[in-house]
């Protein structure tokens, strides 16, 4: 018969039966047998948190960097602060490439297409449908929405939704970045805002430097306004990491949690997609109908 190596059974003559029984079973507590007698590690617990409740969510989405590019290194000193002093998730991964596919699962729970000249219409639910459905705001802030050469609409996935085009009150909602701050200013943003950088200050089609940069200068005064202090929620994650890297679909990059409601400095381990993203954004804001694979992607709320 195998023994355990945790304890060796010994009877001494005053050591009576049901002692030994008393011993055996306290034993036990601390050590569990495998077939072959050695002690089974302990599984680590799940993640465990609740998403708490936001007032206002922000959206900002960087471009086509593998996490190895972007945390730790000197090209990104402003984000890399954050990351340091909020939220980071280490094993967040995209779900495809190109960039298209992965704007729509923020958006949808669904790749939709990984077609980058697609046109639309979206008819599939959607972050806005749920939006509208609870009686929340959005918008949609683009950088140099109307110049070719700076705007890409695959990277404004909201611009595509049958819920946005078929209606003219919710087209008002796409609107330029300078609305951003002017809203931030006034106390107006709505309760979801998905930020658009153009393709030099996303990272797509200029430096990380330049990225970096537009983050400090559009980002940081989100950050220390009053209003975000109190209930606020900002999100920047990588749509897609560099096309060598196929891990998971869509490849490992970086993923930013923010908010004075969040832990101060706590990495996750958590595998994670951008399905999670959305529901979280849902969820943040009392939304509990959550579209496509963000129905069953895992929760993020060991961030708060």
């Amino acid at each position: 018969m195998t023994r355990s190596r945790c304890f060796r059974r010994y009877n001494p003559p005053w050591f009576s039966s049901t002692a030994t029984v008393l011993f055996i079973l306290i034993a036990s507590v601390g050590c569990s047998l495998s077939s072959t007698g050695a002690a089974r590690p302990t599984p680590p617990p799940a993640p465990t948190g609740t998403v708490p409740q936001f007032g206002h969510v922000v959206l900002v989405v960087e471009e086509n960097s593998t996490y190895s590019e972007v945390i730790g290194s000197s090209e990104m000193p402003y984000l890399n602060s954050l990351a340091t002093q909020y939220g980071l998730a280490t094993q967040y991964f995209a779900n495809t490439h190109p960039s298209i596919g992965n704007y729509f699962m923020l958006t949808t729970g669904q790749i939709v297409t990984n077609d980058a000249s697609f046109t639309g219409p979206v008819d599939v639910d959607n972050i806005v449908r749920e939006l509208l459905a609870s009686g929340k705001s959005w918008k949609s802030y683009a950088e140099s929405r109307g110049d070719p050469l700076l705007y890409a609409r695959r990277h404004d996935p909201l611009s595509y939704f049958s819920d946005v085009v078929n209606s003219s009150t919710q087209m008002q909602n796409l609107t330029l970045l300078p609305e951003f701050s002017s809203d931030l200013a006034n106390g107006v943003l709505p309760n979801f805002s998905f930020v658009v950088p153009n393709l030099l200050n996303d990272g797509h089609s200029g430096p990380l430097q330049t990225a970096d940069s537009w983050l400090r200068d559009n980002i940081a005064p989100l950050i220390s306004n009053a209003t975000f202090q109190k209930d606020g929620l900002l999100i920047i994650v990588f749509d897609e990491a560099a096309t060598t890297d196929i891990t998971h679909g869509g490849g490992h990059v970086a993923a930013v949690i923010i908010s004075a409601k969040a832990k101060k400095d706590f990495q996750s381990t958590t595998l994670y997609q951008h399905q999670s993203t959305l529901r979280l954004i849902l969820e943040g804001l009392g939304v509990s109908n959550f579209p496509g694979a963000s129905s069953t992607a895992p929760e993020m709320g060991e961030f708060f």
